[in-house]
């Protein structure tokens, strides 16, 4: 019976280590090794010739005992599905982490190399074969890393750095939009401190979720911020910067006192519509970085302030599910094609499209597009902690709406993951029109896409609430 009664303390005892929280950190270098390079961010391709700040694939490895998984957020401005897809495999053969547990996305700075064809801009195949490797190394190395850790989670609203970009305005500020239509009601980034403003089409999330692992002495590992800030430019031409997400990532490892191997980072939170600009007041010029070093500070400010509150565990129970799901594409008609075709024949210089003529092109190859496309859709919980990962740039309502909704008592959403699917704007913000509205190769799921959407990763976050429970 002793005998017996000493087994079972060591199996209890060894299945205890075994749940013990466990984190790993890494960020792994994505600067492209050859210059110049096509950035994207901008309707014409421009070329990158120098770096202001290092580029990296940035990566948290936890794991409860039972489940495993990666987050990924990488220095881009978009990443298509493949090429995560191709990291993602790689990582899975050298960590064993299933690909369903890794959780990619980019952050949507303007100022980084072309990883995926839109508008004018073409990528290096040299340079998606660099991004893929080190963004499955990011994981690998993270997971090399593992260690006992204590995490916790907070959130601190920061509601001066955004601001709606949609706008009604009066009628002598709007003009024709490329398909030379005058039914847009809303106009973007209108014209800041004027008397031609009426008011913001929508709302802004103010908040900034972040996750902090430490280790077991209390050392600063890792933190994981989300923030629904669209980027911030004011970055010299021809440069590459990670944009304030990246100064993000270095101030907060300073104001917590991480060592070397601390890693920061800060993903997008839903900012389709959002723009770092109070736009019915002007604001004064600012030199080069100034801004993005700003908004950073700000930022990571109000995170360590909040950090001070955070309760950490080493009781963490991870759940995660993935789920594909389909939605139809907007489609041309004949007119439109026919006016795309007049316009895209007459072109001046094929290679340095007007803006018309831009959307011609798009009206285009929409065309030959496939009339649905599928889309991964991911949701995460660390006990009462959700996240919900969304191929799309996301309006700020429907992450609002999906945090109300959501049964858990924190959540946040990480847009621009897994893959590239366009603005995801609402449907009565589809009825309204404007830029994020157009059709193109950035804006082209179904006007329905982010009801469909919303109510998928509801269930997904009501069925990870039923697990836990059981």
């Amino acid at each position: 019976m002793r005998y017996c009664l000493l087994l079972l303390i060591a199996f209890l005892g060894t299945r205890c280590e075994a749940q013990t929280l466990r984190a790993g950190a890494s960020a792994a270098d994505i600067t492209p090794l050859q210059l110049p390079v096509s950035m994207t961010g901008s309707f014409q391709d421009r070329k990158a010739t120098g770096v202001h700040d290092r580029l990296h694939a940035r990566s948290l490895v936890l794991d409860d005992g039972d489940t495993r998984i990666a987050f990924v957020i990488v220095d881009s401005c978009l990443i298509p599905r493949e090429i995560y897809d191709a990291a993602k495999e790689s990582a899975a053969k050298e960590t064993g982490i299933p690909t369903s547990r890794m959780l990619t996305a980019a952050t949507h700075t303007h100022t980084a190399p072309t990883a995926l064809k839109a508008a004018q801009c073409t990528p290096n195949p040299e340079y998606i074969e660099h991004l893929t490797k080190q963004i499955a190394a990011a994981v690998v190395e993270a997971n090399e890393r593992l260690r006992s850790v204590e995490i916790g989670w907070g959130v601190v609203a920061v509601p001066g750095e955004v601001g709606n970009r949609r706008w009604f305005v009066k009628p002598e500020a709007m003009k024709p939009n490329p398909f030379g239509r005058l039914d847009d009601k809303v106009k973007m980034n209108p014209p800041r401190g004027t008397g031609l403003l009426i008011r913001a089409a929508g709302p802004v999330d103010p908040d900034v979720n972040f996750i902090s692992v430490r280790s077991k002495s209390g050392a600063a590992m890792s933190v994981l911020a989300n923030y629904g800030l669209h980027y911030v430019g004011g970055i010299s031409a021809g440069q590459l910067s990670a944009d304030y997400f990246g100064e993000f990532s270095r101030q907060i490892g300073d104001r917590l006192n991480g060592d070397d191997s601390f890693v920061g980072i800060m993903s997008n939170g839903t900012s389709g519509d959002v723009n770092n600009y109070q736009f019915p007041n002007p604001r004064p010029r600012a030199a080069p970085y100034e801004r993005m070093e700003a908004v950073a500070s700000k930022v990571a400010d109000r995170v360590q302030q909040a950090h001070e509150d955070v309760r950490f565990t080493d009781n963490a129970s991870i759940r995660m599910n993935e789920r594909e799901i389909e939605l139809g594409v907007r489609k041309p008609d004949a007119a439109e094609l026919e006016r795309a075709h007049e316009l895209f024949k007459n072109a001046d210089d094929p290679l340095r499209l007007n803006m018309d003529e831009l959307y011609a092109q798009e009206t285009i190859r929409l065309r030959d597009a496939e009339s649905t496309v599928r889309m991964k859709l991911q949701a995460i919980t660390i006990n009462d902690l959700a996240i919900v990962a969304i191929p799309c740039e996301v309006f700020a309502e429907i992450g609002l709406e999906i945090k109300r909704r959501s049964p858990f008592k924190t959540t946040f959403v990480i847009e621009l993951a897994n893959g590239y699917n366009g603005y995801l704007p609402t449907p009565g913000q589809h009825a309204l029109g404007g830029y994020e509205t157009w059709r193109s190769g950035w804006s082209y799921l179904e006007t329905e896409a982010s009801t469909t959407i919303t109510e998928t990763t509801l269930e997904m976050l009501k069925s990870l609430r039923a697990d836990v429970q059981e």
